[in-house]
């Protein structure tokens, strides 16, 4: 059945308790590529359990309330769903263990017509379950290609962060491992697109591809060595667009503008020389 505008801007998707295990903080940090280099003691860091500390993009997994566009009852084609953008504010470090509640609504549907699909921006609140203490905001575009035409809104669409010009200051080279998406799914994110080859087929692709946000943990990482020094106390806020999909196997380059209080951004895998990542941008805390 075609989106119903009100239906969907009003769906219920479930609040998340989660219990965070020093273990999930680590197969997290480990699923978006830390620990390649077993020698590095400052990627070691996010993954030994004497000196843990979280990946500022661990939010991103924090009380996510599973793939819901699955259900029937939203409307939407979810095979045919893709990530769009995804920005994440770092209230303070995120704990390593504990229990945490995340809270996600609607906020917005922009119909782009028959043909065109659809923009659904959803955000979720990551609090402290034990003293109600925000720790993360998330916001994110989910671009549904099969979904224009149902009769909603035209806009507004929100502008991104401008493009950067120039030769970049910084960059690093992160590459992902083959097997890479079938572990980040170990998070919690089920899609069936980044694991089933049929799945993708159906969605037109050739293979199974990285999830978007393990595409964005990469990134995080190469920002918070880059820019944090690897102190994720330094970590702000990251906003970014999906340009295209990643393959697992394939070396994500990050490339990076200094700017005031922070850093535009933007990331590009070697391999076929594509932009993956567009209109980013950082700030430190």
């Amino acid at each position: 059945m075609p989106i119903e505008y009100e239906k969907l801007l009003n769906f219920p998707i479930p609040e998340i308790r989660q219990t965070l295990r020093w273990q999930d903080t680590a197969l997290y940090n480990f699923s978006v590529g830390l620990g390649q280099d077993p020698m590095d003691k400052a990627q070691l860091d996010f993954l030994y359990e004497p000196r843990l500390k979280a990946l500022p993009s661990l939010a991103v997994v924090l009380g996510y309330p599973g793939f819901w566009v699955r259900d029937p009852a939203s409307g939407v084609d979810w095979v045919k769903v893709v990530h769009g953008e995804q920005s994440l504010i770092l209230h303070k470090p995120l704990p390593v263990e504990g229990e945490v509640i995340g809270t996600s609504r609607v906020t917005g549907i922009v119909d782009r017509g028959a043909g065109k699909g659809a923009m659904i921006y959803t955000a979720r609140e990551v609090k402290d379950a034990k003293t109600g203490e925000l720790l993360a905001t998330l916001e994110m575009t989910t671009f549904a290609r099969g979904d224009g035409g149902f009769g909603g809104p035209s806009g507004p669409v929100r502008p991104p962060h401008p493009e950067p010009e120039g030769a970049p200051d910084i960059t690093l080279d992160l590459p992902t491992r083959p097997e890479q998406a079938i572990v980040y799914r170990l998070n919690g994110d089920f899609n069936p697109l980044h694991i089933d080859p049929d799945v993708a087929r159906d969605a037109g692709f050739d293979r199974p591809i990285l999830h978007g946000l393990c595409t964005f943990g990469v990134v995080c990482h190469a920002l918070l060595k880059s820019l944090c020094g690897y102190d994720p106390a330094r970590f702000g806020r990251m906003d970014l667009r999906f340009s295209a999909p990643v393959f697992p196997g394939e070396t994500i380059r990050t490339e990076i503008w200094k700017q005031a209080g922070g850093a535009a951004f933007r990331a590009r895998v070697l391999e076929r020389d594509k932009v993956v990542v567009s209109n980013g941008r950082f700030l430190h805390a």
